[in-house]
């Protein structure tokens, strides 16, 4: 799977590269939902989506490594050498969802129904 296409087929998403060389951020509306490490890939979630692929996945999804501890649990970094490539883009989907909730209605509807001519 092409990660960094997927993530970009997100309405109004772009990647950026805050930090370096890595990790390459995908972000939407200036909030990351995705960073993509060499062998990893970290994903923004609910609370509860976290745990349950941490659950389903032990040892291959973790809590956000990178994170301070009050932000882990809203993060998820997989072993993308371990990982099912097939799971990756409901997992990426779900990251991008939990990063539009946090915005206004306003906001969510002018990214998605304005966000593929923008780009």
């Amino acid at each position: 799977m092409d990660i960094k296409s997927y993530c970009l087929s997100k309405p109004k998403a772009v990647e950026t590269y805050p930090f370096g060389e890595w990790p390459i951020c995908y972000k939407v509306n200036g909030k990351i939902f995705a960073q993509l490490y060499e062998d990893k890939l970290t994903l923004k979630c609910t609370a509860f989506q976290g745990q349950m692929f941490r659950q389903a996945y032990p040892g291959i999804v973790v809590r956000g490594y990178h994170c301070p501890p009050v932000q882990q649990p809203y993060w998820n970094t997989i072993d993308l050498n371990r990982f099912p490539a097939e799971e990756l883009p409901h997992m990426i989907d779900l990251a991008y969802e939990a990063v539009l909730a946090g915005f206004s209605k306003k906001a969510q509807k002018e990214i998605l129904v304005n966000g593929s001519s923008t780009r």
